[in-house]
């Protein structure tokens, strides 16, 4: 988007196809807002990038929160499964 005397000055025009609630939806909020359904489209585009920014997923607040529910598996499955897995490497190192 270019800047020209205030006013924006749009580069890239873009088709794309909606589903008619999506369409009504659309033209409704440009009535309410009173400006072109383009321009709605722009400050949705812009807010929920926003909004996506916000919300960035904290992997060790999610670890957390797994084990405080007691999710994965149960401690002796995993030592089978670590058993498996060092047997395995084992075997392929000596094959190697």
């Amino acid at each position: 988007m270019v800047w020209h005397y205030g006013m924006a000055i749009m580069t890239h025009r873009t088709t794309f196809a909606l589903d008619e609630t999506t369409a009504h939806r659309l033209k409704r909020l440009a009535a309410l807002w009173k400006v072109s359904q383009a321009e709605v489209v722009r400050r949705s585009v812009e807010r929920a990038e926003q909004s996506a920014e916000a919300v960035k997923p904290d992997p060790i607040a999610m670890l957390r929160k797994l084990h405080e529910k007691g999710g994965g598996i149960a401690k002796e499955r995993a030592d089978r499964w670590v058993a498996e897995i060092y047997k395995n490497r084992k075997r392929w190192r000596v094959s190697s």
